[in-house]
């Protein structure tokens, strides 16, 4: 590019006009300085000032903008998720902590925090935690009802088992209701057992799905070698008629949840089902690929599974 001449004419012009509008801005200036410079004359006070603005500009300066400064990283507003601040009781965090993890807002997470076990007891054995399932389930019912089927027997609604239409709290009150470490063989242990209770709210959702015409498909992250003792603790909790009962195969044993249940829903809309609703407790029973029209996320805050 050409050198520009009369640069230093250009630049006295920029600050005269600079400054006669600065009353304007005074009213929200929060430096000393502009305070100053709104009392200023509208005209370059002296030679000297406008000849060191015109060098400041020369070297690409411009002038200071307003600003509003925020809080620095010292304060408590910029502590790490970890620390949290000082003011702030323990169940508050918890209960942030546990929204946080409801809405798949966190890494992924290995058990409860310490500090929250009691926290996630106490909403697991209240009336909250059963409250939060009803309410699932009435707005699961109120969309079904809704929906428009097509009258063939191929709309279909996916549910879940674990912690959707069976509960495992049994196991997990001997286990700090998730504050240890997942473990696959004790649970499988609890699994052949078949005495997991079910879910009174999912009950109701189910049969009133099967009435309204739905076919109902169970897809479970349970293995295969436990079909047996999955259908009788279903059936012995009130579930059946359910269309399909898809559980894990070897080939599937290495597979994230979410990569499994969307290979199989999948497979269910190549089948020719129209998938409308899907009912899971953890995201990885929603998300994915093949979704259905409608998913709802039953509460669970012991476990998390990719």
């Amino acid at each position: 590019m050409a050198p520009h001449r009369g640069g230093g004419d250009l630049v006295r012009l920029l600050v005269t006009l600079l400054l006669a509008a600065t009353p304007l801005l005074a009213p929200i200036a929060a430096e000393p300085e502009a305070e100053v410079a709104a009392t200023a004359p509208s005209q370059v006070a002296s030679e000297e000032a406008a000849d060191a603005v015109a060098a400041a500009a020369q070297q690409h300066l411009l002038p200071r903008p307003l600003v509003i400064e925020l809080p620095s990283s010292s304060s408590s507003l910029a502590r790490g998720a970890d620390e949290g601040p000082d003011d702030v009781p323990a169940d508050v965090r918890c209960a942030s902590w546990r929204l946080a993890a409801e809405a798949n807002n966190l890494a992924p997470w290995e058990a409860v925090p310490a500090e929250c076990a009691a926290h996630v007891r106490a909403y697991l054995t209240g009336a909250a935690y059963r409250s939060d399932l009803e309410l699932v389930a009435r707005e699961s019912a109120a969309y079904a009802r809704a929906a428009p089927l097509g009258g063939d027997g191929r709309d279909a609604w996916i549910f879940d088992v674990d912690e959707t239409l069976l509960s495992n709290l049994p196991y997990y009150a001997d286990h700090g209701y998730g504050l240890e470490l997942f473990d696959h063989l004790e649970f499988d242990k609890w699994v052949e057992r078949g005495e997991a209770p079910g879910i009174p709210s999912s009950l109701k959702l189910y049969k009133e799905v099967l009435e309204l015409g739905f076919k109902a498909i169970l897809l479970t992250g349970r293995s295969e070698g436990h079909r047996g003792v999955t259908v009788d603790n279903l059936n012995k909790q009130g579930f059946h008629d359910w269309d399909k009962l898809i559980l894990r195969t070897a080939a599937d044993r290495k597979k994230t949840a979410t990569t499994y249940k969307s290979e199989k829903r999948k497979e269910i809309e190549a089948e020719g089902y129209r998938i409308l609703g899907n009912s899971g407790d953890q995201w990885s029973d929603l998300l994915g690929s093949s979704m259905s029209a409608r998913s709802f996320k039953l509460p669970n805050p012991m476990y998390y599974i990719p």
